[in-house]
């Protein structure tokens, strides 16, 4: 495994998102931040609020795309040509519909599922060779409720779940950094 040099939180800019299953991956950025005292700073060059950062003596990139979801690929594309950072050097966190509340799971690869952020990133970056922190969100039930499932605030019981999953996946962070995928993975997948 090569290691991670870009860990990426995709979500929503705006006070009206801040709270909603959509923006997932910023609470998982944010959690981070406040984790190890990090600080994110406005990026226009790289459309985000981003901050180079030392974890356990790795230089890591940390980033919010505030392109909006649908364009998060404009962010990491213009960070990662820059600093020729490999898509297999990348770690997104992102919300994910087919997960219940509470649940993360890591993968590397495949496809986007439906989720626009992902198509975005995969389609500018040319590649789905990225590993995926996927923070279950739960499903509304039917595909004709999920633009208003995700854009709206969790019950407080699936938010104390979502935190908890991103709690669960900050505590494996090091060992994935570290390139113990496989450790990192079964750790996280039986917590």
């Amino acid at each position: 495994m090569n290691s991670i040099k870009l860990i990426v939180g995709l979500g929503n800019p705006g006070s009206q998102y801040t709270n909603t299953r959509h923006n997932a991956g910023f609470w998982f950025v944010d959690t981070l931040c406040k984790k190890y005292g990090f600080d994110l700073k406005d990026n226009k060059k790289f459309y985000g609020e981003a901050a180079n950062v030392d974890i356990n003596n790795h230089s890591v990139w940390l980033l919010k795309p505030m392109t909006y979801m649908n364009h998060s690929g404009k962010a990491l594309q213009s960070l990662t040509q820059f600093y020729k950072i490999k898509p297999e050097e990348i770690l997104v966190a992102y919300d994910e519909l087919d997960l219940p509340p509470g649940t993360v799971k890591l993968k590397k690869g495949g496809g986007h599922g439906g989720h626009n952020g992902l198509r975005d990133i995969i389609s500018l970056i040319g590649s789905n060779e990225f590993y995926r922190i996927r923070l279950g969100i739960g499903h509304p039930g039917h595909k004709s409720q999920v633009v208003s499932w995700v854009l709206n605030r969790a019950s407080s019981d699936d938010e104390i779940s979502i935190n908890n999953a991103i709690d669960k996946s900050l505590a494996v962070l090091e060992d994935l950094l570290d390139g113990q995928l496989e450790k990192a993975t079964r750790e996280l997948h039986t917590r």
